[in-house]
Order: structure tokens, then C-alpha cells, then sequence
């Protein structure tokens, strides 16, 4: 009705001014009319405004209706804005902007979906290469094989992390929750990653309760689980460090707790961990980092049902929660 009121404006303030020029006319011309005339003549005049202005209201209504609420449009269910030619024209011209985005909108889609399948066979052919130069290193203990066995580990901690990445818009296709035992799946963890915990002079210390199960994604918490063990060791400086992985129920919760004795994170630093591509002051000092690790931890947790906390101080060290909510037995 507002909107309805402000679009009449002009025809008020012209209809004012008429019915003011009127009776000004009468008298620069000299006639005498009677008030009464002249008021039975604004009275008619005014009744056939408000006549005017109630069928032009009943005309438009679903227009103006519309264009008050602009957010509760559906525009995949427009309905019809009646015959009249103005909100007609609006229904159509909505319509075919409508078409027009649909019409991009699934050309990007395509688009998208046709570049993450080349990601993804990508990463899966430079898997084959990496897989034979690693098994041709392991014949060689010199120190030259031992870098380069280092090089090809992180070549294919980036490759995964790239197609998780490309899979992660598409993270319902991809997702199977059962009932893990979860110390096995922080072993198994452990174990793919025990060259970078050998080279870089850490050890891994595991409190966590064989009975404990938690019901996710092995695939999807394992890679989540190698992004913060890897984080735990890189920013770890100095061998003989430790890192705790310990797990601890809490009600119905059962909460796994990562825990490294490395450089920490500043405290203006904390709130923006989770974002992509952020990786901090404390970041900058480890060259390979991407910013992508935690933000993909986050991110799966979040679509997995689970929560993901994270405290740390500069040089007393940082540790992660991941709570697995409501949903855990004991065996």
C-alpha cells in the first residue's frame, strides 16, 4: 500500500493544485460563485479521484504486492499479475530474465562439473607416476632418495588435497557414515604418516580408548585427521616433541583431541584459522603452507555433523578438538 501511495504522489499533488487553481481563476475573473458550488465541485471531483484511485489500486495490487517484498519472490513460481498491461509486462519481462539466468546458471554448472571430473582424472593420473618413482626409491637408502621420498609425500598430500577439495560441492555423492572404531582409524592415520613423524624427530603419543566408536566418513575423517597431524608436525620446531592424540567421552559426545608442542598461533590470529587461504603470521615461517588445511577441516566437519575447536598459544603450542556429537557408543 505504501509503495502504491508513493507511486499516486504526482497525481495528488496535480489534483491539489487544480482544485487550488480553480477558485483562483473564479476570482481574477471577477465572477462570484457561491462556496457551495465550488465545494459541491471539489467534493464530485474528489470523489471521482478516490473512484479512479481504488480501481487503479485493485489493478495493480499483486504488482505493487510484489514489488513491496521483493525477497519472498519465488521467480520459478511467479503468479499471474493479472491482464492489465503493466504488471503483465513486468510478469514477462521477470520471466525471461529468469530464463536468461537459468540458462547461465547451467552453463556454469556444466562448466563446473566438466572441470572437476578433469581435476579429478588429473590427480588420479599423476597418482600412477608418484606411485612407481616411490616403490623405485625404496630399493635406495642414501640421502638423496630420502629427500626426494620427503618431495613425493608432499606432492601427494597437495594431489589429495586437491581432490577433496574439487569433491567436497559434491559431498553428499561422496559420503558413507558407519560405525568406526576410532584409536583404529587415529593408527591408521599415524601409520601412512610415520616417515614425516621419523624425519622430523617427533613422536606420537595415542591415549585413545580402544572401545571408543564414533559413527562418520572413514575416507573423509582420515583426510581430516592428516591435515591436522600435518600441521601438528610442520609447525613442530625441534626433535624430541611429542604430539597427543587423545580421546575422552563427555555425555553422549565423545570429543578426539590433537595435541603438538609446536610454535602456536598469535592470538590475533585465532579467529580467522578456519578461513581459506588464511595462513597467518605464524604460517608464513613454513613456506608450503597453503591456508587450505584447517578451512577443509571446518568445512567437512560441518557437513559431517561434527565441531571442530581450536586453542593455542605462541610457543606453548596449539590443539584441536574435533567433537563427535551425540552420536558415539562403547563397546
Amino acid at each position: 500500500m505504501r509503495l502504491f501511495w508513493k507511486d499516486q504522489l504526482p497525481l495528488l499533488l496535480f489534483y491539489l493544485i487544480q482544485i487550488i487553481l480553480v477558485p483562483v481563476l473564479y476570482w481574477i475573473s471577477g465572477e462570484n460563485r457561491p462556496p457551495a458550488i465550488m465545494l459541491y465541485g471539489v467534493l464530485l471531483s474528489g470523489v471521482i479521484l478516490l473512484l479512479y484511485l481504488g480501481y487503479r489500486y485493485v489493478q495493480h495490487r499483486r504488482l505493487y504486492a510484489l514489488l513491496s517484498f521483493p525477497n519472498n519472490m519465488l521467480v520459478d513460481h511467479l503468479t499471474p499479475l493479472g491482464d492489465v498491461p503493466l504488471p503483465e509486462a513486468v510478469n514477462e519481462l521477470l520471466r525471461n530474465m529468469d530464463r536468461q539466468y537459468q540458462d547461465k546458471l547451467n552453463v556454469n554448472v556444466r562448466q563446473m562439473d566438466q572441470h572437476i571430473v578433469f581435476i579429478n582424472r588429473w590427480v588420479h593420473q599423476m597418482k600412477t607416476p608418484l606411485s612407481v618413482i616411490q616403490l623405485t626409491l625404496e630399493d635406495l637408502e642414501d640421502e638423496t632418495a630420502s629427500s626426494i621420498q620427503e618431495e613425493l609425500e608432499k606432492l601427494r598430500k597437495g594431489l589429495e588435497m586437491v581432490i577433496y577439495t574439487s569433491r567436497l560441492d559434491r559431498f553428499e555423492d561422496d559420503l558413507h557414515v558407519e560405525s568406526l572404531i576410532l584409536r583404529k582409524i587415529v593408527s591408521e592415520v599415524v601409520s601412512e604418516n610415520r616417515r614425516l613423524f621419523i624425519r622430523r624427530g617427533v613422536y606420537v603419543n595415542i591415549q585413545v580408548d580402544a572401545g571408543f566408536r564414533v559413527y562418520s566418513d572413514a575416507k573423509w575423517l582420515i583426510f581430516m585427521l592428516t591435515q591436522i597431524l600435518t600441521n601438528a608436525v610442520n609447525y613442530t620446531a625441534g626433535s624430541g616433541k611429542a604430539v597427543t592424540i587423545s580421546a575422552q567421552r563427555l555425555g553422549n559426545d565423545t570429543i578426539l583431541e590433537i595435541s603438538d608442542q609446536g610454535i602456536g598461533i598469535s592470538k590475533e590470529d585465532l579467529k580467522r584459522v578456519f578461513n581459506p587461504y588464511f595462513t597467518g603470521e605464524r604460517g608464513r615461517q613454513y613456506h608450503e603452507s597453503t591456508g587450505m588445511g584447517l578451512y577443509l577441516v571446518k568445512e567437512i566437519c560441518t557437513k559431517l555433523g561434527h565441531a571442530v575447536l581450536l586453542e593455542s598459544q605462541p610457543e606453548a603450542g596449539t590443539t584441536v578438538r574435533i567433537i563427535f556429537n551425540g552420536n558415539t557408543q562403547r563397546q
